[in-house]
């Protein structure tokens, strides 16, 4: 590796977020330790590059985390062991293998001597909860989360302005809205847009809550990765910030995009809502654009050309 550069702890690298903020690192000049499970045949998502320290590691495990944090500048706390389906299934899960586990990492990166910062990719969609504004959801408006992977997600950033408080650990947090794009897996119940694009390929029914009507903001992957990338070493204002496109899209929207793109037409299987679902979620940007003024978002239709050009029929697979 080239030596005196940042080095970044990438918690996660392998996964959507992850892989893509480890390109983006490396050809911003960080070097990159990069910790996820690779056993079992994973190969890296990322590119290859010989500023990339890939490691083999287990979220879970105390030594895992001790040696992951050693000589490190800056962490990205990408890394959910749950997603919002198997945490409604078992919330203790969540609480063993997310919250317990990022206190953990936390108290490592103290022991270690701290690092400039901690980044935290948290939940724009769940931790504000169910909403009746009717406008965009603000940093400072309460949060209510009403499912468990939401509270989780807030309990963590709880523990980071703790940590932060006591410990002078800085941290800043991303409530991420919807990301899309490429190397998204559409083998959980998580990214509607790559599991609408891959059935609505394949001739298969897609499956939709309610009348349809339910509004998400959605982001594109690449978007997400540049704003993380961009705030390390920046001397931020807040430590919260909302990171989404600021505008909201039902899925009965997002279905006719896909349909556009494609030039098929979908089959529609509607299903009833599950109840800790919201029904609207879009996040207001003006905090992010203030400290971000250069930051230029893909919008929904170009994002789905880009994605939908990214993947084929063979490679949307579990």
């Amino acid at each position: 590796m080239t030596k005196n550069k940042e080095k970044v702890l990438v918690l996660g690298a392998n996964g959507f977020i992850g892989s893509h903020t480890t390109d983006l690192l490396v050809s911003s000049g960080y070097l990159v330790r990069a910790f996820d499970r690779f056993n079992g045949g994973a190969k890296p998502k990322f590119r290859k590059s010989p500023e990339i320290e890939v490691i083999n590691g287990d979220f879970n495990s105390k030594d895992d985390l001790k040696k992951a944090v050693a000589g490190i500048d800056y962490i990205i706390h990408l890394i959910s062991t749950t997603n919002p389906a198997t945490a409604e299934e078992n919330p203790l899960l969540d609480i063993d293998t997310n919250i317990r586990s990022s206190v953990e990492l936390f108290l490592r990166c103290v022991e270690a001597g701290g690092a400039k910062r901690i980044v935290f990719a948290s939940s724009g969609g769940s931790v504000y909860g169910e909403n009746d504004y009717g406008r965009p959801i603000k940093e400072t408006d309460p949060v209510w989360p009403i499912s468990p992977y939401g509270i989780g997600k807030l309990t963590i950033e709880n523990y980071l302005h703790y940590f932060d408080r006591v410990h002078s650990q800085r941290y800043t947090v991303f409530r991420i809205a919807n990301p899309y794009g490429d190397r998204q897996s559409i083998a959980h119940k998580q990214g509607v847009i790559p599991i609408f694009l891959n059935k609505i390929i394949n001739k298969e029914p897609v499956t939709v809550f309610g009348n349809g009507s339910m509004v998400r903001d959605y982001i594109y992957i690449k978007d997400v990765a540049k704003i993380i990338v961009a705030s390390l070493g920046k001397n931020l204002k807040h430590s919260v910030y909302n990171l989404g496109s600021g505008c909201g899209y039902s899925v009965n929207e997002i279905v006719s995009e896909i349909e556009k793109v494609t030039n098929e037409k979908a089959i529609i299987k509607h299903e009833p809502t599950p109840l800790t679902f919201v029904q609207s979620s879009i996040l207001d940007t003006a905090r992010l654009k203030a400290e971000f003024p250069d930051f230029k978002k893909t919008d929904l239709h170009t994002g789905i050309k880009y994605t939908y050009n990214n993947l084929n029929t063979k490679r949307l697979t579990p």
